[in-house]
Parts: C-alpha cells; sequence; structure tokens
C-alpha cells in the first residue's frame, strides 16, 4: 500500500510529525524555499505586469529529486510547511515543482506540534491560498525591485559593495534620527529635594518636594532650590492629607513575537537572533524522554502578532491554576485579550503547547538557553490567565511653611499573578513601605537633601526598544523583526555599543541620500501603508499589480532625477585618522572599510598604497611570519613548502611561487576514525572563513560534517556524537534520533 507523503520545511520537525502520524506517512523537509528570483539578473518583468521568474535555487537538486521522485509513488501528497505567508509561497512553489494544480493540492496547518493538532490538521485539509501567497511575492518582488536598483545607485555614488533594502532603509533611520537626536540635546539643570522625616513614634520615611501654595514646582536652578531651603529649613513637616486605596494590577498579555523579543532582550539579555533560534528549537521539538512523552514541541508558532489564545489552552491553563494555587489565584471569568488594530491574527499568542510541562520538571532535557525562553513564554501565558494583583497604596502630602512635600508607598495585599510572573521594569514589591500615619500628625525633619540633576538626552535604541518602535509604527511584521536588525549591522550601517545600536557613518551617509532622494523609501508612514496594502493583498482587498504599479511610478521617477544629479564627488566619507605613520610616505594612515573589515591606508592612495592591520579598536596588529618552512617537498617541482596564513587560515604552498603555484589546505586530524571508512577525520577550510570536517581520504571516501565528530556513542541508537557547529551541544545526526546533551560550560 502506497504512503502518503508530508512536506515540511525544517528536517528537525520530521520526527515528531513522523511519530504522530504512524507508518501510513513519509515525512520529507524541503529545507527551505526551492525555487527564488535570480541572483543574477532582477528576474521581473517590469514591463508585463510584474511578472517573476523564478529559477530553482543552486544546491536544491538533490531535494527537488528527491521529492519528486516520492511524490510520483506517494497516495496522498499533504503540503504541511510553516503557517505563515513564506510557508504558503514554499508549498506554492512545491506544487510547481511537482506539477500538482493548485485546486488540487492538499495544505494543511498547525499552530503546535502536538499528536492532537497534526492529527486534526491532517483531516481537514485544503487548497493552497492563492491570496497569501500573492502577498508574500508582492512583498519579494518589491524588495528586489528596491535592492537591485537602488544598489547598483549607491555603489556608483558612495562605495561599492553596498545594498539598499526598503525596510533596512528605513530601520537604519530610526538609528540615525536617534543620533541626532542625541547630538542636538541640550542638558538642562534641575534640582530635587528629599527629606529625611521621622515619626513621633519612631518610623522613618522620605518626602520628596512638590510645589509651593498647591502648585507643582520645578527647580531649575541652586537658587530656586534654596529659597525652598530656607522657608523649610527647621520647621515641622505637618501630615495634611493621607490618603488610602487599593490598586488593582492586570497580567499581561501572552507574548507575540515582537513582545517576546523585547521581553527576552531586557531579562535574559538575548539578541533578537538567539531568541528566534532557540523558540524555533523549543517549536519544532525537544526529546523530554519516554517518562515525558518523548519528542515534544514545547511551544506554538513563534511567528505571530495575534494574542488570540485556544479554548483548550484556556482551559489547560484553568486546570493548572486551580490546582496549584487555588480558587483565590483565578479570575471570575477566563481572560481574554485583544489585539493591536492590523494585527494579521492568523495564529495563536506564543503559548506553551502543554502547561502541564513545567519549566522545572523538563529542565534537564534542555540546553540553558532553551531552559530560559521556555521558562519565560510560561511564565507569561499562565500569568496571563491568572488573577489580579492588588495593592495597598498610601499617598501622604505634608505642608511646610507653603511648601508641599510628598511620599507614597505600596505593600502587596494579595499577589495574584506575581505568584508566576512579574513583567514590572521595576519591582513593585520593593516600593517604600511608609510607616503609621495619622492625618494631622507631625513629623520632624531630621535632613534635607538638595541635589542638583542634569536632564539626559534619549536613550540609543536597543534591540528590543528597536523592535518596539518598528512595530509601534507598523514597519515590517513579526517575521521580518529579526531579519531586519540582522541586516543592518550585518551591512555595516549599525552597530552595536555595548547593548545599544549605533549608526556608522556609512549608515548617517547613506540614510542622508536616501532622506534627499528617496524619501518614501526611508518615510515610516510610507513604509507601513506599504505593510497593510500587502496585507490587503492577503485578504483579497486588493491585487499584486496594482500595488506594485502604484509603488515603481514614484520611485522610477525618484531613481531617474538622483542619477542624474548625485555624483561620487557630492559624497565624502570622513575617513578616521589614526597615530599610525605610513613607513613608506611618513603620512598618519587613516582607517578604511574593506570586504573584510577595517584596515589602515596611506591616505596618499594612489600614489602610496601602503595598508596595514588593525583590530576592532583601531590598533596596529603586531606583524607575524607570513611563512615557516615545513621541510615537505612540492610534488610538482620538488621546491621546499611552506607553511603560509591566508584570508581563511594556513595553508601550504610552493616556495617557488609564482613559478609554481602549487598549494593545498593543511589538514588538521581531529583524533577520531571515519565512520565510514576508518581513515582519519581532519578539519578543512570552508567558505567565508569557517570549517568543516571530511574524511583524510577525500573524495575517496565522501564522509563530510559541518559538525566536530566525537569517540562517543549515541545511548539511544549507537552512531557517533557530534559537538553540534557554534554550541555547547552533544547531538546525533543519525536520521530520526533526537538525542541531545548539554555541554559542560568552560572557561573557554
Amino acid at each position: 500500500m502506497a504512503q502518503n507523503l508530508v512536506i515540511i520545511e525544517s528536517p528537525f520537525k520530521a520526527p515528531t510529525i513522523k511519530n504522530y502520524l504512524g507508518s501510513n506517512y513519509k515525512v520529507i523537509a524541503s529545507k527551505g524555499h526551492l525555487r527564488d528570483l535570480p541572483k543574477s539578473t532582477l528576474g521581473v518583468d517590469i514591463e508585463n505586469g510584474f511578472e517573476a521568474r523564478y529559477i530553482n535555487i543552486r544546491g536544491k537538486g538533490d531535494t527537488i529529486k528527491e521529492l519528486k521522485k516520492e511524490a510520483k509513488s506517494a497516495a496522498k501528497i499533504f503540503f504541511a510547511t510553516d503557517p505563515d505567508r513564506e510557508g504558503e509561497a514554499i508549498s506554492w512553489h512545491l506544487a510547481n515543482v511537482l506539477g500538482i494544480p493548485i485546486e488540487k493540492t492538499r495544505r494543511i496547518t498547525f499552530n503546535e506540534l502536538t499528536k492532537s493538532a497534526i492529527k486534526s490538521a491532517i483531516k481537514e485539509p485544503r487548497n493552497i491560498d492563492i491570496e497569501l501567497v500573492n502577498s508574500q511575492q508582492a512583498r519579494r518582488i518589491l524588495d528586489r525591485i528596491v535592492g537591485y536598483k537602488l544598489s547598483p545607485f549607491l555603489w556608483k555614488t558612495v562605495r561599492s559593495g553596498l545594498s539598499a533594502g526598503r525596510v533596512q532603509s528605513a530601520a537604519t533611520r530610526i538609528i540615525v534620527d536617534r543620533e541626532n537626536e542625541i547630538r542636538a540635546f541640550i542638558p538642562k539643570e534641575y534640582w530635587t529635594i528629599d527629606a529625611d522625616l521621622a515619626t513621633a513614634n519612631g518610623g522613618r520615611l522620605t518626602a520628596h518636594f512638590y510645589g509651593r501654595n498647591g502648585e507643582k514646582t520645578d527647580l531649575a536652578d541652586r537658587e530656586s532650590a534654596e529659597a525652598v531651603l530656607d522657608l523649610v529649613e527647621g520647621r515641622p513637616f505637618a501630615l495634611t492629607s493621607l490618603k488610602k486605596a487599593v490598586r488593582t494590577r492586570h497580567p499581561a498579555p501572552p507574548f507575540t513575537t515582537s513582545t517576546l523579543q523585547q521581553e527576552a532582550s531586557r531579562k535574559l539579555g538575548f539578541q533578537t537572533q538567539r531568541i528566534m533560534r532557540v523558540a524555533q528549537e523549543l517549536y519544532e521539538g525537544i526529546n523530554l524522554g519516554s517518562a515525558n512523552g518523548g519528542v515534544q514541541g514545547l511551544i506554538t508558532y513563534m511567528r505571530t502578532d495575534s494574542l488570540r489564545v485556544s479554548a483548550d489552552a484556556v482551559a489547560m491553563a484553568k486546570s493548572y491554576i486551580l490546582e496549584k494555587f487555588g480558587d483565590a489565584h483565578y479570575p471570575q471569568q477566563p481572560r481574554s485579550y485583544r489585539a493591536k488594530a492590523g494585527a494579521q491574527d492568523a495564529h495563536e499568542a506564543i503559548r506553551p503547547s502543554n502547561v502541564a510541562l513545567e519549566p522545572e520538571l523538563i529542565k534537564k532535557h534542555l540546553t540553558n538557553d532553551q531552559y530560559k525562553l521556555y521558562k519565560l513564554i510560561w511564565s507569561r501565558f499562565v500569568a496571563s490567565q491568572m488573577a489580579a494583583a492588588e495593592f495597598d497604596t498610601v499617598n501622604a502630602e505634608f505642608d511646610v511653611n507653603g511648601c508641599l512635600f510628598r511620599a507614597s508607598g505600596s505593600t502587596i495585599r494579595f499577589g495574584g499573578f506575581l505568584a508566576v510572573y512579574d513583567d514590572a521594569e521595576e519591582d513593585e514589591a520593593k516600593r517604600a513601605h511608609l510607616p503609621e500615619l495619622t492625618e494631622g500628625e507631625v513629623l520632624t525633619c531630621l535632613s534635607l537633601l538638595p541635589e542638583q540633576h542634569f536632564t539626559e538626552p534619549p536613550a540609543r535604541y536597543n534591540e528590543g526598544s528597536l523592535i518596539k518602535f518598528l512595530e509601534e509604527k507598523g514597519i515590517g511584521r513579526p517575521s521580518t523583526y529579526a531579519p531586519i536588525v540582522t541586516t543592518i549591522i550585518a551591512r555595516g550601517y549599525v552597530e552595536r555599543e555595548g547593548k545599544s545600536l549605533k549608526p556608522t557613518e556609512l549608515g548617517e551617509i547613506t540614510t542622508d541620500i536616501m532622506v534627499k532622494h528617496f524619501p518614501d523609501i526611508v518615510n515610516y508612514a510610507f513604509t507601513a501603508q506599504m505593510e497593510d496594502k500587502l496585507d490587503n493583498i492577503a485578504s483579497g482587498e486588493s491585487d499584486v499589480q496594482t500595488v506594485l504599479s502604484d509603488f515603481y511610478e514614484g520611485f522610477a521617477k525618484h531613481l531617474e532625477e538622483a542619477e542624474k544629479t548625485v555624483t561620487k564627488e557630492d559624497i565624502v566619507i570622513p575617513e578616521k585618522e589614526t597615530d599610525i605613520v605610513c613607513d613608506k610616505c611618513g603620512a598618519r594612515m587613516v582607517i578604511r572599510q574593506g570586504r573584510f573589515g577595517k584596515f589602515a591606508a596611506c591616505p596618499n592612495y594612489p600614489t602610496c598604497k601602503n595598508t596595514k592591520a588593525i583590530d576592532k579598536d583601531g590598533n596596529l596588529l603586531e606583524k607575524t611570519e607570513t611563512a615557516e618552512k615545513t621541510g615537505q617537498l612540492c610534488e610538482l617541482c620538488g621546491s621546499e613548502m611552506l607553511k603560509r596564513h591566508g584570508r581563511y587560515g594556513e595553508f601550504l604552498a610552493c616556495s617557488n611561487y609564482p613559478k609554481c603555484k602549487n598549494a593545498k589546505p593543511i589538514l588538521k586530524p581531529v583524533g577520531v576514525p571515519c565512520p565510514k571508512c576508518g581513515g582519519d577525520i581532519v578539519a578543512r577550510n570552508g567558505k567565508n572563513r569557517s570549517f568543516y570536517y571530511a574524511c583524510d581520504q577525500y573524495p575517496t571516501c565522501d564522509f563530510r560534517s559541518w559538525d566536530k565528530p566525537t569517540n562517543e556513542k549515541c545511548p539511544d541508537c549507537g552512531a557517533i556524537l557530534y559537538v553540534k557547529k557554534g554550541k555547547k551541544l552533544l547531538v546525533c545526526n543519525a536520521e530520526g534520533c533526537n538525542y541531545k546533551k548539554e555541554l559542560p560550560k568552560t572557561d573557554e
């Protein structure tokens, strides 16, 4: 009997889904997109309705071949790519590659990797939603036009290798605008006066100067502060008003993509890319051991702007809260939350798939990052369904010779949701607790503390606050926030300074050009309106050609005008002078940016072409020997082979260069036998200055791996274990095995 075929995006989800569906289903991953616009050409026929020309992505040939083979023999084919526009487009491309008409497609989506969600989805397939696909295509075509048309303009006017993007340019402007606000800021002086007061029965509290004659009064200088001190020094503080109240504080809603990124940045110190990577791991499934049900997806889909929660999840939370905390901690009615205007609401909010899987219960099965993020998501969701917290608040006012001082305090009356989670920037429970006070009593002033302050400029954005701004302005969507931040840093327009984001000189110059010549691209409102238009395509209220035509008409005019009026001579990138003296002509060298980072260059280029290597702080790197004798002979000419240092690390090269150009990588054994032929595993240099592991007999033996193999065996299946690239994690890469083990931390 032929099997049913389920096509997903990520291979990491395959074992989980296969386990839930059983032997009658085969699960294969497309590993993302199979088709895209070509890199070498625009790939969009602007004159003929913005028709896109898609081609198969290089390197995807084997995957396409396998999918076609499996599809040919499959009883039914289900497209189970991610439940968003990008996933819908991938399913559409898959259907095209496999030759399946859209009206015959079986598209399934699930918000969480649980048995019930997957079983339910497989029972109710639908056709691919072409309007969602069109929305994704419009975004892709729009971004391609902007990038493909603007980038060459920047190459000619600023510097080769630059790129511009529709949303990244607006995001860079946000950082640049804030930097300009900081530069333009003029500090203003102001003063505060605090009074240390004592009650008759020995209680202590601090009251703050508020105003005079019942009105708020600002103390702008020392003279103003001294005038108040003259009025109150040596006088008793009479308590003229005492107000007690009970204040209620409701829990925050469960996470959306934006709020998760903001809160994980603030509380955990994670960068946006790290947050989304870990969230993806939690969504795709973790092996919790047989006692906890094996491999399970721990959270719902993590790209969402919805605050909606399913009835089943609400009931699950209610059951947990009543059992763990009692009736008092559950509200009279289940809580529901309303998303902001314009939210797509395609999925639920981010929540745990199973509330019963408490973070502490499964901690040993998670990496440290996974545990921290899961605990944050779990706690926020459970708290969002709990009763409000209540505080006893006290506000006291003191009159001293016409001067008004105030003091306030609060204590927790009932913790409610605070038993699980507190989202406050400052712990409210730690606010001042006032002693017992009686209206009309007189307090003794023990000391007065006048203090000078100056207003501070607005803070630079960090990743969390930038994402909050993007969301508030409607720039981008949940799936684009992390790539936006990553892109503007990678392109050299923005750099990190601690946790803050600061524009580079290149970013400021490029933004200045964009503001002058392409104002729509960097206009916040225009960018947000474009997002709304893309949403309208998804809902069927607009069509691709109308949206793209309206945009391109204005964009083409701006581009034509800019190409006529702006030249490279109009753009001057200031160069930072160093203390490094050129040893060829005596000039002070300047810092320049190259393909592989910053370097020191002689300002007299091209007359003097001297350059020197520098570190990230602009300090001259000590010159090292570029070649070492090895004693090995060149197999081509018999000369000695030398060890040299190149862009991608060490390599062997013939000493008779350039007459003999023999060169080869240095193979570094890792002390592990090849699992295929028993030869030695060696580390090899790969592209982009990274490395991989391969058999020393390659290509005779074709074993290769990006992860470092070890001599340890998997306790579940007996295969060798690998150290996961870029992580402190020991994993089994055998098909169908999900064994993971966190490695102990070291001082490295």
